[in-house]
């Protein structure tokens, strides 16, 4: 699967215009806080992004503090990677690499579809496994866009215990003055360890090429009751 997905993901940079105007024939749409993409889709090469990412529970007793550094770069037009390191309070939990593609767009430019990859390395168990999505957002009006992501989690292959499960992250978002972007990010995984998320957003540029985002909302698990979350990305643009 793994392989197959990585040669869907070059396909799409085959498929993206080289030219150094390609990132304006993209629709510009607001990348979600918590489920976050490799840079936007239609990424022009040399772009080079730094952030972290820091939630936790906001009631319960075990109140971790997960956060995590990540370096985004974009090695052609339209293909990206990612590498991160999401951290437990102090404990370095897993490694993390990703592949983003982008197809093109649709519907007159204003839709603008690709695929991502990620594979993680859970260093609890010492296992590795893949998640591989469809992306597709839209930019319904000057104010009006959404990002939804579909596709497999979890997914073990060559392993004793083989499982996977659906994965779909839908954001709605609403654009201020400014940069400034109110939105509404909803987040589903059906592992055995998935659940529902719900994070209300905002976003807002803070310096040169920075910016921040905040939110907080509701996290529903399998095998807990639903609880208030809290988190906040900071990101740097190079």
């Amino acid at each position: 699967m793994m392989r197959a997905w990585v040669g869907l993901i070059v396909s799409a940079v085959l498929a993206v215009p080289s030219a150094a105007s390609a990132r304006d024939r993209f629709p510009h749409i607001p990348e979600p806080m918590v489920f976050d993409m490799i840079r936007p889709m239609g990424a022009e090469q040399g772009e080079l992004e730094a952030n972290v990412l820091a939630t936790s529970p906001l009631s319960g007793q075990e109140r971790v503090l997960e956060w995590a550094p990540e370096i985004e770069y974009a090695l052609f037009d339209g293909f990206a990677v990612e590498f991160e390191l999401p951290f437990e309070n102090a404990y370095l939990a897993e490694i993390k690499l990703g592949l983003q593609g982008t197809f093109g767009t649709m519907d007159n430019g204003r839709i603008v579809h690709g695929v991502q990859y990620l594979g993680i390395y859970d260093r609890h168990d010492d296992s590795l496994s893949h998640a591989a999505l469809y992306m597709i957002g839209r930019r319904y009006s000057e104010r009006w866009s959404t990002m939804t992501m579909v596709g497999v989690g979890d997914v073990r292959v060559g392993q004793s215990e083989r499982r996977a499960g659906l994965l779909v992250n839908h954001s709605t978002f609403y654009d201020l003055l400014k940069g400034r972007v109110v939105g509404l990010e909803l987040n589903y995984k059906a592992s055995p360890d998935g659940g529902l998320l719900a994070m209300p957003q905002f976003h807002a540029p803070v310096g040169a090429n920075t910016s921040l985002q905040f939110g907080a909302g509701i996290d529903k698990q399998r095998s807990a009751s639903a609880r208030p979350v809290a988190g906040l990305r900071l990101i740097k643009e190079f």
